[in-house]
């Protein structure tokens, strides 16, 4: 095993930064179940790995496996939004727009990627007819998916429509005047990617980021995500229904999930829905495994191959808590990845700031001092994360302050915030609701037939609703250091 002070890091708590995600990354089962075409949308909480999943689907090499990522940060929702049809359920407004964007992927990948074409006499008319709409359309094999929706775009559709059950009429139609054609050009379209798509291949086709403009206020955009969530499991039924590998993989956060409402959202909930979660313990994947993986990449030698949280850190002394390191360290995070990565490398810089030369593991002292650094971390998270829905979060956290103390009261909540003068307009009840719904605070649920009492939070479970009876909360200890906070109770 190598010297600790000779770690740079364990790590970043950012996929794109992340330079050990690839080497370290862990089969978690919500991964497994989309490469095996058994779930398609996958969901989970910021940071929990979604993004560190969908970049293992596109760095992957296989010479049968296929897969086109959309990321939008620069993507043009104002020409996406024009395609939203009229007269049909809300919830169905934008499923054919997302329908084409997918089928349009899917026929880049065919057009450019896939060596195997065509794989059969069928697939040879289908994937000649896919590519001369895409050339005569786009002007090219490989269009720019940004462009798909422009509207000065003219599509020319003599070659797709070569198919028994179309009728449309004329050969071209504007983008701008799509969505009352758009189901019929779907129809043509899919006809000739299913037929084209080689059986003995997989592709994926992977959204990611589609939480960076979502605002519970914006109706419009749950519209979107709804519209996305049905075409995907329309292509993927229907794919599998052709003996097709097919997946088209959508992430999401599992709060956005929790509140969209839909036909239909039970049935794909049981069976095409998979969370990633981290356990603290047990056989599955966990957090301690996590951290280990990548113990072992940075200070394993051949001696030393694998290195276990027990050998980084001094776990024969208790913290002051009582607890050991790890279930200290676990119990300051949401359970994602990037909060113990982040708490690790914290303890990392102070151990090689302050650890005598002689220690070759990580105490009690150096957990200690590590733990107003990752405060500021976290609570820096959570500004990330709240900002545009809670727009006077930093007022509710004021409030939290002034309280002083990790465990409160509803009445020392409600005599702090009139003591501010705070907007009267917002109930204390309903500020302390926003702020559960982030889990800065958890409140105290009676113990029933099963036992004693216990804390909620919504990190534990994303399904879990505020109880507005509550009248004892916790604030989450991991801001405990940023809010300057003491263990005792108001």
């Amino acid at each position: 095993m190598l010297n600790l002070r000779d770690v740079e890091d364990f790590g970043a708590t950012d996929a794109d930064a992340d330079s050990l995600l690839r080497e370290c990354f862990q089969d978690h089962p919500a991964y497994i179940s989309a490469k095996e075409n058994r779930k398609f949308l996958i969901l989970g909480r910021k940071g929990s790995g979604k993004t560190a999943i969908y970049k293992r689907f596109l760095t992957e090499r296989d010479p049968h496996e296929f897969a086109y990522g959309h990321s939008f940060n620069d993507y043009p929702w104002h020409h996406h939004d024009l395609q939203g049809q009229t007269g049909v359920p809300e919830e169905r407004r934008y499923f054919h727009s997302w329908k084409f964007l997918i089928l349009m992927g899917l026929a880049k990948i065919l057009l450019n990627n896939d060596q195997s074409q065509p794989w059969s006499d069928q697939s040879f008319d289908s994937i000649t007819a896919l590519e001369d709409f895409v050339v005569d359309s786009y002007g090219s094999r490989d269009p720019d998916i940004r462009q798909l929706f422009s509207p000065s775009r003219e599509l020319r559709l003599k070659s797709v429509l070569k198919m028994p059950f179309i009728e449309f009429s004329g050969e071209r139609v504007r983008v701008k005047e799509l969505p009352p054609h758009i189901q019929e050009v779907n129809r043509a379209v899919q006809e000739h990617v299913l037929n084209s798509l080689n059986p003995d291949n997989s592709y994926y086709i992977c959204f990611d980021q589609l939480d960076l403009e979502f605002v519970k206020s914006n109706e419009p955009y749950a519209q979107r995500l709804i519209g996305l969530i049905l075409a995907a499991r329309d292509l993927f039924v229907a794919a599998r229904d052709m003996g097709k590998k097919l997946n088209v993989v959508v992430f999401l956060r599992d709060d956005i999930y929790q509140d969209l409402q839909f036909e239909d959202k039970n049935k794909i909930t049981r069976n095409f829905m998979e969370r990633v979660q981290w356990d603290k313990y047990g056989s599955g994947l966990t957090l301690k495994g996590l951290m280990e993986s990548r113990f072992s990449k940075a200070l394993g030698d051949e001696r030393t191959p694998r290195v276990t949280w027990e050998d980084v850190f001094d776990e024969s002394k208790e913290m002051p808590s009582r607890q050991n390191k790890y279930q200290h360290i676990c119990d300051r995070t949401f359970l994602r990845p990037r909060d113990v990565i982040q708490f690790c490398n914290e303890v990392l810089n102070q151990y090689k700031s302050s650890s005598e030369l002689g220690d070759t593991q990580f105490d009690n002292t150096a957990v200690h001092e590590a733990r107003p650094e990752y405060s500021d971390y976290l609570l820096s998270e959570l500004d990330d994360e709240i900002a545009k829905h809670v727009p006077q979060y930093k007022e509710y956290m004021e409030v939290l302050k002034e309280i002083g103390s990790l465990q409160f009261s509803l009445v020392a909540f409600e005599g702090a915030w009139l003591r501010r003068s705070l907007n009267a307009q917002v109930e204390p009840i309903v500020a302390l609701s926003q702020l559960f719904e982030f889990s800065v605070v958890g409140y105290l649920k009676p113990g029933g037939r099963g036992g004693g009492s216990e804390y909620v939070w919504r990190y534990r479970d994303p399904r879990a609703r505020f109880n507005a009876a509550s009248e004892v909360f916790r604030i989450h200890p991991g801001f405990k250091e940023a809010l300057d906070l003491s263990r005792q109770s108001a």
